[in-house]
């Protein structure tokens, strides 16, 4: 049996590999803290038999800190980086062509593929954890699901100025085109949380989708490659998919993505026991 850990800012992951087949298990986090018994404790709340174990691999958070073994079993660090990288190239099946991944979570970070090569293009504060801050000061919501549900029924052009409302034309700027995120909160008093929620998650989508396609041009490339739970929360992928529609970029959401950096340190620890 192989363990993969993904100590994250919000989520700890785990991915056990088990006579070929993969389980995915996650709690939330609650401490920066990682010890070996935050290990022990995070196999009895999944019923992983620690003695069954042939290799752990670890990533995220302060994971570097651990020992490299626990009760006789070897503990692999895998840097995030390459996490991200291994993760994405398995569940997109990316071969030699360079590739760019966005990794949207707490926070979002850019990673370009080339081949067996990983680096990283830098990262944003915006992502999910913004969303979640700001509902819970917005709203005193700090659920991202049910903010997002909130925006699904809201209208985000009560207090975004559209290019629409603005000019008559901008290039091939399609009128519903956000010109100023919140720019009609300004001369108005304060608007519906389901509208105020569309026009957040909105604009953290639009926000991540710019960075995206900023990057894949810098790369080469005409697609992003999506992992993270930020990623799945529809109004927040509107956004996304709106930037990345005007420049022309294919956005790439594969199931299982919320997983990937414990995907991509199950790849390598699987070839690590190979190579040793």
């Amino acid at each position: 049996m192989y363990i993969a850990i993904d100590f994250g800012i919000s989520n700890t992951d785990i991915a056990v590999s088990k006579n070929e087949e993969t389980s995915f298990f996650s709690t939330p986090t609650l401490s920066t803290t990682i010890s070996p018994n935050t290990i022990r404790d995070l196999f009895k709340k999944h019923n992983i038999p620690i003695s069954s174990i042939q290799i752990i691999g670890v990533t995220g958070g302060k994971s570097s800190d651990l020992d490299n073994s626990i009760e006789g079993i070897k503990i692999v660090k895998i840097n995030e980086i390459e996490a991200i990288g291994l993760g994405a190239k398995k569940l997109y099946d990316i071969k030699d062509e360079p590739a760019l991944v966005v990794s949207a979570g707490t926070g979002t970070a850019c990673v370009h593929i080339q081949g067996n090569d990983f680096n990283h293009l830098g990262g944003i504060a915006v992502g999910g954890g913004m969303l979640e801050g700001l509902g819970s000061l917005l709203f005193k919501n700090s659920n991202g699901l049910e903010i997002n549900e909130f925006a699904n029924q809201g209208s985000r052009s009560e207090l975004d100025l559209l290019i629409g409302d603005v000019v008559n034309e901008i290039g091939n700027l399609a009128p519903e085109i956000t010109a100023v995120n919140f720019g009609k909160a300004k001369h108005s008093s304060a608007d519906t949380m389901e509208n105020t929620a569309a026009a957040l998650c909105n604009m953290i989508g639009e926000v991540i989708g710019t960075v995206a396609y900023l990057n894949a041009f810098l790369i080469g490339s005409d697609a992003a490659y999506f992992t993270g739970r930020t990623s799945y929360l529809s109004e927040i992928m509107n956004g996304i998919n709106q930037r990345l529609d005007i420049a022309g970029v294919k956005a790439k959401y594969s199931n299982n993505r919320e997983y990937a950096n414990a995907i991509g340190v199950l790849e390598k620890i699987k070839n690590f026991t190979k190579l040793n």
